[in-house]
């Protein structure tokens, strides 16, 4: 049957994706036969890349080995998408082993299979946005994350899957189908970077890009027990993009560890031209060792953000955090800040963005957008000058508040998700905590407040629910204090270890 009751939700590329979750008791397929056994997929990407330059390692071995997880893992979760022939794979890993030989120059990354975002054109590859519209459409051109990721050395494989057009946090679309959580198959992967999670967590990908609107890089990595940061906005540029100064989307970083986190954010990070809203920044700060004394950072610790529906098995997995942050030193105050507005403010900013970018598809292709892509663009065309006049102005007086709080705390600690990763059939909760969900990302509130700050914010890691399902930490800091908000959650990361915890068959 459809995973989704309105039809919308399966594609046919995605047959056997969407039958695991209608037989509602997909199991995850074993590890694959021939499988080195010193887990070479599971292995942190410094570890990989420093394999590779002492050549303990090649590229093609390394390339063999994660073609065998994929074909173990994604029939499964359908995570990663478009992707190229095997032998076309191997052949361009072969090639970075036989630059390495020559003495040629190598990037940060070289050598590390890799699938782009869905989101972001690629040359090589289909770029659909999770939308039927575009469904064969080729980019002539990279995004400026995928140029910088290809002159690092990656080794280009596919895409990793969305939802149409990242809209939402749960990765589904009528192009490839549903992306399926590693923890539990019948559950939600998040999104909008939802393939990205699944892929890091299986040891599909060892590193992997992903982007940030309302929680698209801390959402999946919380449902999958990796790592997602949100930078600073203007840390990591941006182009092309038809709105250079609006700010609220990011691109970034996910990963295993922090520390990985941060290697990749330092080859994603630093100005360019082509981005007028991009700050000055030193991009090889963040792939220095990130361990340092935390005694004495003020932690806000809030984990209802003062008052947000909270399930009861989230709010029971993330207690234990309390008293992990101040046995590193902290000081740890229950107290939240001030966000009065942040909804509107994110609501009607959204709006118009997705009015602005997907008004033209409206009346030409509205039969092939979902319901909440028509809903977003509608109400972004219905935006008069007062409402975004208003929404600017709240937005202003939110940053202020936060500057103020964060004069008296460094960091806020906060749940990333208001519940645990929810059955993949449903197109978003509809509940949360037994409070009803006014729209279809009502229930990520606690993502998207924080958007609206601008600040740097992590999803660490931090327990798992009586079910077995992740939860991770939020960690916020100073505008354009990213490292030092990569700094707590390597403390935190090191002293609980949570994200050791792979799915069950890689266990």
């Amino acid at each position: 049957m459809s995973i989704d009751r309105r039809g919308f939700l399966a594609g046919a590329a995605a047959a056997a994706s969407a039958a695991a979750v209608g037989a509602g008791a997909a199991t995850p397929a074993a590890r694959p036969a021939g499988a080195r056994e010193d887990g070479l997929c599971d292995r942190d990407a410094r570890e990989l890349l420093a394999l590779l330059a002492r050549r303990e390692l090649s590229a093609r071995e390394l390339m063999a080995a994660h073609l065998e997880r994929i074909r173990a893992w994604n029939p499964t979760l359908n995570a990663i998408v478009a992707r190229l022939p095997d032998e076309e794979c191997l052949a361009l890993a072969a090639a970075v082993d036989e630059r390495r030989a020559r003495g040629a120059p190598l990037g940060a990354l070289a050598g590390l299979p890799w699938a782009f975002k869905d989101l972001e054109p690629a040359v090589g590859f289909t770029w659909s946005r999770g939308s039927t519209i575009f469904r064969d459409e080729r980019p002539a051109f990279d995004s400026l994350v995928v140029e910088r990721l290809r002159h690092a050395g990656v080794v280009p494989i596919g895409k990793t899957n969305t939802p149409e057009f990242g809209l939402g946090s749960h990765s589904y679309n009528r192009v490839y189908g549903t992306t399926l959580n590693p923890y539990d198959p019948t559950k939600s992967a998040g999104g909008s970077s939802g393939g990205a999670g699944a892929a890091l967590a299986t040891g599909m990908l060892a590193l992997a890009d992903g982007s940030d609107l309302g929680g698209s890089l801390r959402n999946p990595a919380n449902f999958n027990n990796v790592v997602g940061f949100r930078p600073s906005v203007g840390l990591v540029p941006t182009a092309p993009t038809p709105l250079p100064f609006y700010g609220f989307a990011v691109k970034g970083p996910m990963a295993r560890t922090v520390s990985d986190v941060a290697l990749l954010l330092s080859v994603l990070a630093g100005p360019d031209v082509r981005d007028p809203g991009c700050l000055p920044s030193d991009p090889a700060a963040f792939a220095a060792p990130l361990g340092r004394d935390l005694r004495g950072s003020r932690v806000a610790w809030c984990p209802d953000l003062g008052g947000l529906p909270l399930e009861a098995d989230v709010r029971a997995a993330l207690e234990p955090a309390r008293a992990t942050l101040a046995a590193l030193g902290c000081v740890v105050e229950d107290v939240a800040p001030d966000l009065a507005h942040a909804d509107e403010v994110f609501l009607t900013l959204r709006a118009l963005r997705s009015w602005i970018v997907l008004g033209p598809l409206l009346e030409r292709h509205r039969d092939e957008l979902k319901p909440e892509a028509v809903g977003e663009i509608e109400a972004g065309r219905a935006l008069g000058a007062r409402e975004i006049g208003a929404a600017l102005a709240a937005h202003g007086a939110l940053v202020e508040r936060m500057r103020e709080f964060h004069a008296r705390h460094d960091f806020i600690a906060c749940a990333v998700n208001q519940l645990a990763p929810f059955d993949a059939r449903l197109n978003w909760p509809k509940q949360v905590a037994g409070v009803a969900m006014e729209h279809y990302v009502a229930w990520m509130k606690s993502a998207y407040w924080i958007t609206a700050t601008w600040q740097p914010a992590i999803s660490v890691p931090a327990g798992f629910t009586a079910a077995g399902l992740p939860v991770g930490l939020q960690l916020v800091g100073r505008r354009l204090e990213d490292r030092r908000v990569l700094e707590l959650a390597y403390g935190f990361e090191q002293a609980t270890r949570v994200g050791l915890r792979r799915p069950p068959t890689l266990a």
